[in-house]
């Protein structure tokens, strides 16, 4: 039996290789926009909540949707949440399969529980083109290869499952080879790295690596990982108001939106319910994203590290030597997928049968 790993202990010791072939290039390709539906999207607008947060209550329905067959559903993505402001009104081309979700600025009170957006602190949040789904194994051996261990029958495997034993190194990866491939401009930049070819990664702490030293363009218009204030924005449906909170990414219970801990890993190894499971058999939250909440724990952008409100919206700007992850995953506890959870390991760990990503754009208003 294999042993299975706990979602985002401490990791005191790895004994891996100390760098390993990643993808092959990534070649010229179609536009992203061959197959787009247009949505208007309108300036953001600044935000301010008071009140009491939520408690969890258990409520919730059964999933609906099948997670079989296409990644996609509607990207027309959801104008709700935090909105409002002036500006003028864009038309942005939304992929199949992405939700277009409207920026916003965040100042004032904190949001009960929230680590990230804390009383003062200024967060501004671009307009997104949001992955619905959480990156599946389909997907990502489009662009890669798993240089750690591969996805097994164990804990899913298939082309729907949701990509797993990926390190924040593979995550960057894969949105710079997604970002060429689809004549998209890439967001990170390595040093001395050259994304359009075989990448060499690391699997282990090096010194002064120049992985640790990866830029982002927030601006550019290619692939890139949420940060971690992003994250949360999504996760709770656009809402960043103390009314109307949920715990969990849609519901206050976990049953409804989430593979967690109690109906995918307590089950037992005999049972089909044990692992990860297909994106989108759960139901979506408000801004029709799915797996939110547990399957796979989502790498962010940011470093690991403690907040105050003085923090860029990017997050801290240190080498804290782990780097964030949020949602939970199909072998987390209940408190380990509340929607304020953060979670934390090494870039370089690809050994997580609980770790995945998803992906989103940066969108100019």
């Amino acid at each position: 039996m294999k042993k299975m790993k706990l979602a985002f202990l401490a990791i005191a010791t790895l004994v891996l290789l100390a760098t390993s072939t990643g993808c092959g290039g990534g070649g010229g390709g179609g536009s992203n926009d061959d197959y787009v539906t247009p949505v208007a999207v309108s300036g953001s607008s600044g935000v301010s909540g008071s009140g009491s947060g939520s408690s969890e209550s258990g409520s919730g329905s059964s999933s609906t949707s099948s997670g079989s067959g296409s990644e996609s559903t509607n990207g027309s993505g959801s104008e709700s949440g935090n909105s409002g402001g002036s500006g003028g009104s864009t038309s942005i081309s939304v992929p199949e399969g992405f939700v277009l979700v409207p920026g916003t600025r965040f100042s004032g009170t904190g949001i009960l529980h929230s680590e990230v957006f804390l009383a003062g602190r200024m967060i501004t949040i671009p307009s997104l083109l949001v992955c619905d789904h959480e990156v599946t194994q389909a997907e990502y051996k489009q662009r890669c290869s798993f240089h750690g261990e591969r996805p097994s029958s164990t804990y899913g495997d298939g082309d729907n499952y949701p990509a797993y034993n990926v390190s924040w190194y593979d995550a960057i990866n894969y949105c710079n080879k997604r970002s060429l491939a689809e004549n998209l401009t890439p967001c990170y930049t390595v040093s001395g790295v050259d994304f359009s070819g075989d990448v060499l990664i690391p699997t282990q702490y090096i010194p002064g690596s120049p992985w640790d030293a990866v830029t982002c363009d927030f601006n550019a218009n290619g692939y890139r990982l949420p940060t971690e204030a992003e994250w949360e924005y999504l996760a709770r449906g656009g809402n960043l108001t103390n009314d109307g909170q949920t715990i969990y990414s849609g519901s206050n219970g976990p049953e409804s939106v989430a593979w967690y801990k109690e109906n995918a890993s307590d089950v037992g190894e005999s049972s089909q319910d044990y692992g990860t499971h297909p994106v989108k058999s759960k139901e979506k939250n408000g801004l029709n994203l799915y797996d939110m909440t547990g399957n796979v724990f989502e790498w962010c952008w940011d470093w690991g590290g403690t907040i105050n409100n003085n923090t860029p919206s990017t997050g801290v700007d240190y080498n804290s030597m782990v780097r964030v992850g949020r949602g939970g995953a199909w072998n987390s506890t209940r408190q380990s997928c509340y929607v304020f959870y953060r979670g934390n390991l090494p870039p370089y760990y690809n050994e997580g049968n609980f770790l995945g990503f998803r992906v989103v754009r940066s969108v100019s208003n």
